[in-house]
């Protein structure tokens, strides 16, 4: 009987063992991930804007691989070496091979799908380049919801917590959105939405309050010129799109605009934006880019040429040529132009910032910006993920190369503790900025009367 049992085991572990012969062989890349490791692998070798050897993408490749599988808990992992040749398909028939090396020591601990995405990502941090990288279809979903904004049911209101009363305020309206036909103004006070005080609410649980189902209703107490208005305002909710620019006037005419990011639609709401200013007389605009990450390239552009009327904008030089991009001819008339910087105000923003610094229509103001100097481009493949690849650097109309050094403020102000951007009360850069715009007026108006 034990001999009968011990030949029993031996022939399940033989069946076991079969199993998973027929497991491994039947591993396999899809079509899609084929085709999207061989465009990763075109993209960078093509486009990054350094020399990049195709050696040290293979290594690259495997390095990663091996440390996903470590990460499975796989310690005795082996994987070749690769060796690249001049052929761009023979390489990426290597790192397609290395992939299924590595799902077959994986034992199921992890898919072949998912170890292409490692290649990709190994591809990329070949260039040692924190800006070229591998983005998941959830990251790159996420990068153009940041860039080209969302939507979502709401009233169209920015809303800020006053400091003094802990009420929240209205720091800007959108536009025929719901608020604005309702009849809320800029610096409204919300002391109540649906009957629930506002006092020390937290801007999330008041933008909670305030979003809902387009076609809902929310109902604002709202106090004006320090008066409770009558009654409560009534505002039926709709579909709201991101903007990525705000603008109000402030005392003496000086318009404040303000840049989230450089987005698909921001030269467009710019336009709209100094326009409404335009129209109730500004007489000096306030150019808000602090913590302004960037966005495209584009969009530096449009931005640029509403404030510079002719000549160049940004310099893009890419490994093989370099393109000048000259002012599209959409100048407002010129007013006294003041830009507001700091440490996160990065790559579209100074473009923007270099461009106007350059050209010398406006003064920058604030603390020496980012330092990011490159281009990237992003290249989406099959399945709803992406490549961003650094494919140029630029330059300043004067040729300053800025990455890793930023642009320097002709008026150095230094950013005050907890800082409320576009209120002058507790905004010591605004302040500042406001300051020079009023001498610039006061110079302007002696010379104009003298």
């Amino acid at each position: 009987m034990k001999r009968q049992s011990a030949l029993l085991a031996c022939g399940l572990a033989a069946v076991l063992l079969a199993q998973s012969a027929a497991g491994a062989a039947s591993l396999a890349l899809s079509n899609t991930d084929r085709s999207e490791i061989a465009a990763s692998y075109g993209y960078l070798v093509s486009n990054y804007y350094k020399h990049l050897t195709p050696q040290a993408i293979l290594q690259s490749v495997r390095g990663d691989l091996l440390t996903t599988l470590h990460s499975k808990g796989i310690r005795n992992a082996h994987l070749p070496a690769l060796r690249a040749i001049g052929l761009a398909g023979a390489n990426v028939n290597a790192i397609d091979s290395e992939v299924l090396q590595a799902a077959r020591q994986a034992h199921g601990r992890t898919s072949v799908h998912h170890l292409s995405y490692v290649a990709i990502d190994g591809m990329m941090r070949a260039a040692h380049d924190r800006y070229t990288v591998f983005l998941t279809p959830r990251e790159f979903a996420q990068l153009n919801a940041g860039l080209d904004g969302g939507n979502f049911g709401g009233i169209g209101v920015v809303i800020q917590q006053d400091p003094a009363s802990h009420y929240i305020t209205v720091e800007n309206v959108i536009p025929n959105g719901p608020a604005d036909k309702a009849g809320v103004q800029q610096d409204d006070v919300i002391l109540a939405i649906d009957g629930t005080t506002t006092k020390a609410m937290s801007l999330q649980q008041a933008s909670t309050h305030l979003r809902g189902k387009a076609g809902t209703s929310v109902h604002l107490t709202i106090a004006r010129d320090g008066r409770t208005l009558a009654s409560p305002l009534a505002i039926t909710r709709a579909e709201i799109h991101d903007v990525s620019v705000i603008e109000k006037m402030l005392p003496g005419k000086i318009g404040y605009v303000q840049l989230m990011v450089f987005g698909a639609d921001t030269g467009q709401e710019l336009t709209a934006a100094l326009n409404r200013l335009e129209q109730q007389g500004v007489r000096a605009i306030v150019l808000d880019l602090r913590d302004n990450g960037g966005g495209y390239l584009d969009a530096a552009i449009a931005v640029s040429s509403k404030f510079i009327p002719s000549g160049p904008i940004v310099s893009v030089e890419h490994a093989s040529d370099v393109t000048t991009e000259e002012a599209d001819d959409t100048a407002i008339p010129p007013v006294p132009l003041a830009v507001l910087v700091n440490g996160y105000t990065a790559s579209a923003s100074e473009i923007t910032s270099g461009a106007i610094q350059d050209s010398g229509v406006g003064t920058i103001i604030g603390t020496r910006t980012f330092g990011k100097g490159v281009v990237q481009t992003i290249y989406p493949l099959g399945d709803g993920s992406a490549v961003k690849i650094t494919t140029a650097r630029y330059l300043t109309p004067h040729n300053r190369n800025i990455n890793h050094l930023g642009i320097m403020p002709d008026i150095p102000v230094a950013e005050n503790k907890d800082p409320r951007f576009g209120d002058p009360a507790h905004d010591a850069q605004l302040a500042r900025a406001i300051e020079f715009l009023q001498s610039r007026l006061a110079a302007l108006n002696t010379r104009d009367n003298g």
